[in-house]
């Protein structure tokens, strides 16, 4: 942290000084990874030279496509952005950015928010949901406000890259996301008369279409085996997701498997050992991806349940005081030194937007390194009917070669 406070740049800098600021900043990273984390020489380098800079250039084309996203949606695009970059070496690709990840995973925060959003009506919502349906499907549709042309957009993109034509299973897929997505919606308030096992069935397929079209859009398609594999790691960090989201599912109302047992006077145990056994079971399923180096399945096993973990260590008081004792023995920090430090990063914003203003913004007047000036823009407001036309064009393209 420290380190960190004492390379942000108190004034603008020139491009030489913002990329000299970039590098030792980054060269903060492998010291920690190394001796407080534990990780292995080629798994620091898998993050610092791979993930990384992948994020960096995710971050980069989200701005160039919409100049007002701020940094929390980006964060949030970029975690499913990282998924498809876990999936490619695994799937014999190399990992890189491309334009169907950055289209695909900028539709998390266009879709995920607007749903969130209270101050849309439920039927305004359902009106959307079935037009974003008909544009996955590939139907020529106008977008009829901002929002709709910035979301048929990334679908754009991402038909770009894969024809519907010759790639039917990523559209397939996308479909798939945007059912479990709809369905997903029930577990707010309404969902607490749904049964356990209807709970589960509902995150399992959110959870694993979502990475099962993280992997279609690494080359187009799959096998049968490794459509199995990315949807139950999907599963996997769903559940994961819940565990880590109790809190706040607890303040909206939304029905998860753990607020369910919580609201039964249940303590998470069984839950959470079951999960920890689950992320064992696809730890050891990633082997079936025949590509990908043994350091790269090595750590994805650690993040998977270091996600699990942490999440046990910040929900501690829906667990009991022995699985605490016991789960606590696996994590490299003691759990009341971690909530402690989380107490301290809650007031440092600040600090948090100067690192990501670090490597995202460039200086005034300087084009951007990465290749971000290339990602298509957000249409603006005149553009509307300019972009229907375009996408009923490729849409009619796509019927026609069929």
């Amino acid at each position: 942290m420290r380190a960190v406070e004492r390379e942000i740049p108190k004034t603008s800098l020139d491009s030489a000084g913002r990329l000299a600021v970039q590098h030792r900043l980054s060269s903060v990273f492998p010291e920690f990874a190394a001796a407080a984390l534990g990780l292995e020489s080629q798994a620091i380098h898998f993050i610092a030279d791979g993930f990384l800079p992948a994020g960096v250039e995710f971050a980069r084309a989200a701005r160039s496509f919409d100049a007002s996203l701020a940094m929390a949606p980006i964060i949030q695009a970029c975690r499913n952005a990282w998924t498809v970059c876990g999936l490619q070496p695994l799937l014999g690709e190399r990992l890189a950015m491309t334009p169907s990840i950055v289209g695909y995973s900028l539709l998390y925060p266009y879709t995920d928010n607007y749903l969130d959003n209270n101050d849309k009506s439920a039927a305004a919502k359902r009106a959307f949901c079935r037009r974003f349906r008909e544009r996955l499907r590939g139907v020529r549709i106008p977008a009829r406000d901002a929002h709709e042309s910035a979301v048929w957009a990334l679908v754009a993109m991402i038909e770009g890259q894969y024809s519907r034509a010759r790639f039917p299973q990523v559209f397939d897929a996308l479909l798939a996301i945007h059912q479990a997505q709809e369905e997903s919606i029930a577990q707010l308030g309404a969902g607490r008369g749904f049964a356990e096992s209807e709970l589960l069935a509902i995150s399992f397929a959110k959870g694993g279409t979502s990475v099962l079209a993280d992997a279609c859009l690494v080359r187009g398609w799959l096998v049968p085996h490794e459509s199995r594999l990315a949807f139950d790691w999907g599963a996997l960090l769903q559940l994961g997701d819940d565990l880590q989201d109790v809190h706040e599912d607890l303040r909206r109302g939304s029905a998860t498997l753990f607020t369910r047992a919580i609201a039964s006077g249940e303590t998470l145990d069984a839950l959470a050992a079951q999960l920890l056994n689950f992320s064992r079971k696809v730890g050891r399923a990633i082997d079936g991806f025949s590509s990908g180096p043994l350091s790269l399945k090595d750590l994805l096993r650690t993040s998977w349940r270091s996600i699990i973990v942490d999440a046990i260590g910040n929900a501690h008081e829906f667990f009991s005081p022995a699985f605490l004792d016991e789960i606590e023995c696996s994590s490299p920090f003691r759990f009341a030194f971690l909530r402690e430090r989380r107490d301290v990063l809650a007031g440092r914003h600040g600090l948090y937007t100067s690192v990501f203003s670090a490597f995202v913004d460039e200086p005034a007047g300087v084009e951007s390194s990465s290749g971000a000036a290339d990602w298509p823009s957000k249409p603006q407001a005149w553009e509307f009917q300019a972009l229907a036309g375009a996408t009923g064009s490729i849409a009619n393209a796509a019927f026609d070669h069929n």
